[in-house]
């Protein structure tokens, strides 16, 4: 009797302690975002919107910073990057100097902050297609003093997607594979646009157009810079008996998955799967942690500038490949794939055979590098 109260008392405990953590309710989002070329200059615009769900809670920023990153294939430092952020409160004029005055979002309430980028030199688009906008801001209230960071990817430039008479297939096992380059993606695309954009001109009835998991994530923006993630006491310890190469192994990834799942569960899952190992069964952490477990990629698992960021596992692939399927008018699938010759399906649309996925993407013809060609088009033979 003892023992079964003490475990309750200690789970209640342990999610009481999770719930009660320093957190802020501020939730900041990318909105209308736009790249126009000007003579001998790029403008990039955009604003950042922020939002405070609570219905009592003030916070205040006190202090709001971005910083860019420009990516591409050639060399940036020739191009001169000049960045202008201005506070545009409801309730407030704007500053002209640009300086950044504490602001208090009240409960129920947003505000909105505009940028402008300017990016000079001799034609920059030869160098770069990609800008990272790399937000610090720090959030103050009841919770204490918050550093926070988050990130959103502006493409400068997109490729031409693929014509049907360019298309080159390559044999597989009972079908033809083709992969599709599209730009670096993010919260600012549409993943069914994204498909139609890219894969319109040469999907065909019977064809099954598949996305890596990971480029629906961070386009559906469930990616979190580390410092953002606060590890706790069950995340330091629970980690240490991965293996150094899973993203679980590090205390802020065990953490990300906690805030997903919660402590009891993962607490459960590792004294299981412990438990399991030593009988001969593997992977009883995985099974028993849930889904998100194996799909959440720690720094350096995915593609810049993501690698400097925790990226979860998509948000309701199965949702996503019905409405996509229906939009596109062929099967659609989500799946996830690696050098090694694994492959998992995670989600896909009615009719979609898994089988013949299994066989054409073990080669992974994504690939796992910097190939940008998260759409792969499968066509039975």
């Amino acid at each position: 009797m003892i023992a079964p109260l003490a475990l309750g008392l200690g789970a209640a405990w342990l999610e009481l302690r999770h719930r009660l953590r320093p957190s802020s309710p501020l939730r900041m989002q990318p909105k209308h975002w736009s790249v126009t070329s000007l003579s001998g200059m790029l403008r990039i615009e955009g604003v950042l919107e922020i939002h405070n769900p609570h219905p009592r809670m003030e916070v205040f920023v006190p202090d709001l910073q971005v910083n860019t990153v420009l990516l591409g294939r050639g060399d940036p430092s020739v191009l001169k990057v000049t960045t202008r952020v201005e506070a545009d409160h409801p309730d407030e004029e704007t500053r002209p100097d640009g300086y950044w005055v504490a602001y208090i979002v009240k409960g129920r309430k947003t505000t909105r902050v505009k940028v402008r980028i300017d990016v000079a030199g001799v034609n920059p688009l030869d160098l770069v297609d990609s800008l990272w906008v790399d937000t610090h801001w720090s959030n103050y209230g009841p919770f204490g003093r918050l550093q926070r960071r988050q990130g959103v990817l502006v493409p400068l430039r997109r490729p031409q997607p693929v014509q049907a008479a360019e298309a080159l297939f390559t044999p597989g096992d009972g079908c033809s594979v083709l992969p599709l380059k599209t730009h670096l993606l993010g919260p600012l695309d549409d993943a069914i646009d994204v498909l139609r954009t890219y894969a319109s001109a040469v999907v065909q009835p019977g064809d099954v157009l598949t996305l890596g998991e990971t480029p629906l994530a961070v386009i559906q923006g469930r990616y979190r810079h580390p410092s953002e993630v606060n590890p706790g006491m069950v995340a330091r310890l629970a980690c240490r008996v991965f293996h150094p190469t899973s993203s679980l192994a590090s205390a802020c990834g065990m953490q990300t998955l906690i805030d997903v799942v919660g402590p009891t569960r993962v607490l459960a899952a590792w004294c299981g799967g412990l438990l399991m190992k030593l009988i001969g069964i593997p992977g009883g952490f995985y099974r028993l942690a849930g889904p998100q477990a194996r799909l959440i990629d720690d720094i350096t698992g995915t593609t810049p500038p993501y690698d400097q960021t925790l990226v979860l596992g998509p948000d309701d692939p199965s949702a996503f490949c019905q409405e996509a399927a229906a939009a596109l008018g062929v099967a659609v699938a989500i799946v996830d794939v690696n050098d090694l010759g694994r492959v998992k399906v995670l989600a896909s649309s009615a009719g979609c055979d898994e089988a013949l996925l299994h066989r054409a993407l073990q080669p992974n013809p994504a690939g796992n590098a910097n190939q940008r060609t998260p759409l792969v088009l499968v066509r039975p033979s």
